[in-house]
């Protein structure tokens, strides 16, 4: 198997770029139809059924605080695999459009960070790009992922 260790998927949200790092991509996506989940937050934008799996679709946009967009026909989702302390779950991320796959080598530490989130992992280089690298077991708070973990064992039984 290949060695996935520095390569990124990159993605634009207002025109800044981020990545995630390969191996916790499930698959991208179109937009779909969603479900909407009564009382949730603005970001989580409800569920969709991809292939019998219900997955929690978040704005990515709105979580980390930059302005609402209009979908259009290059916005995409980003399904994930969150590593969890109840196990492992897949949610979905909205996405202005994605980039390429990047290998970055060169990656310094945050520079700031609120200290009550940890959604960064560093800050990657190539040539003259700076790219956000987004640590996804944390873009969700402790409460939505005990309640997104009980939707999935609610849909397992």
């Amino acid at each position: 198997m290949e060695d996935l260790k520095g390569r990124y998927l990159t993605f634009i949200l207002e025109n800044e770029e981020f990545g995630i790092g390969i191996n916790r991509i499930v698959e991208i996506i179109g937009m779909m139809p969603m479900s909407e989940i009564p009382k949730s937050l603005p970001y989580v934008k409800g569920i969709i059924n991809l292939r019998g799996r219900i997955i929690p679709v978040i704005d990515l946009r709105l979580r980390l605080d930059k302005l609402e967009k209009t979908y259009d026909e290059r916005t995409s989702i980003i399904v994930v695999e969150l590593t969890q302390e109840e196990g492992q779950k897949q949610v979905g991320f909205i996405v202005d459009t994605v980039n390429e796959v990047a290998i970055i080598q060169d990656v310094d530490p945050p520079l700031v960070e609120n200290i009550n989130e940890r959604i960064l992992l560093g800050i990657g280089k190539i040539e003259s790009r700076v790219i956000m690298l987004l640590d996804i077991d944390h873009i969700l708070t402790e409460k939505e992922t005990e309640y997104y973990a009980e939707q999935n064992k609610a849909e397992e039984n």
